[in-house]
């Protein structure tokens, strides 16, 4: 299994240690959830923003009705000749 080496402070390493200790599991388990934590997390945020672009542009005439302040003025819009 590919692997990666990772510098901590000696406080973060310290934090790190105790927090095992404190869970019962090891120093290597503990930062490979915390990784993997932070991965899933990361791929939700980026499904519920597609999720979000689907749906917002599925209503785009609804939202720019609503919101007609908020929509982009069209070039030249308002310029003098």
């Amino acid at each position: 299994m590919p692997a990666l080496n990772v510098e901590f402070s000696d406080r973060e390493l310290e934090d790190l240690r105790q927090i095992a200790k404190e869970r019962g599991t090891s120093m290597k388990a503990l930062v490979r959830e915390a990784a993997a934590a932070g991965i899933a997390r990361h791929r939700a945020l980026q499904e519920g923003a597609e999720a979000f672009r689907r749906f917002f542009d599925s209503h785009a005439d609804e939202f720019a009705a609503a919101f007609p302040d908020d929509e982009p003025q069209a070039k030249g819009a308002g310029r003098a000749a």
